[in-house]
């Protein structure tokens, strides 16, 4: 997975709360590959009428080349699903703007190179009022904890660890690699103090 600063795209909203990972990607798509790529399925009895045919005013239909989803509070909640990230990051999305997430949601998408920012209720509802039936030009500055839409400027929460997660690219194995010095020296001080508790043989590197 490759890190990331900044991300400049085109945001549209997506003005439902509670959005669960059922419908962003259903469980009737989930025997698909992988590398077929789960872009077409997200949220597709959404975008898609009993017809199969696109519901036009469907935001990501009307901007299908939209990078930026500005949505409401508990995005992502439900199963613990890594395809629902899947979706929207094979649709092409990058960042998703809202209150709340889904707690295993948000840590599936930072392993996925996906932005769960959070921000406040109130300019939520600032953001989906100036995108209504819309887009907006959009920069995420990701080192900064910063999301320009359009002529607003905002802050955005993230985890610190999930930032650094972000800009350099890493999984979780990744993260903890980066305390391997200091495990190495508690490997050491416990092997020395408690040597019982290696197999024979095992070194304490």
């Amino acid at each position: 997975m490759s890190g990331w600063t900044r991300h400049t795209g085109i945001a549209v909203a997506l003005d439902l709360e509670s959005v669960d990972t059922d419908q962003l990607i259903t469980a009737r798509f989930m025997s698909t590959p992988r590398a077929e790529g789960y872009g077409q399925y997200l949220l597709y009895d959404l975008r898609f009428d009993n017809e199969q045919q696109p519901v036009p005013d469907f935001p990501l239909n009307r901007v299908p080349d939209a990078s930026v989803l500005v949505t409401r509070r508990n995005f992502g909640i439900g199963s613990s699903r890594e395809a629902a990230v899947y979706a929207l990051v094979d649709f092409g999305i990058r960042a998703v703007i809202a209150p709340s997430f889904g707690d295993i949601f948000a840590s599936n998408a930072v392993n996925n190179g996906l932005l769960p920012a959070r921000v406040d209720e109130a300019e939520i509802d600032a953001l989906i009022a100036l995108l209504a039936g819309g887009a907006a030009d959009t920069t995420v500055k990701l080192e900064h904890g910063e999301i320009e839409i359009g002529s607003r400027k905002l802050p955005f929460a993230l985890d610190a660890a999930w930032r650094q997660k972000l800009i350099n690219g890493w999984d979780d194995i990744d993260l903890t690699e980066q305390h391997h010095p200091a495990i190495a020296r508690y490997r050491a001080r416990r092997a020395k103090a408690q040597p019982w508790a290696f197999p024979a043989g095992q070194t304490a590197g």
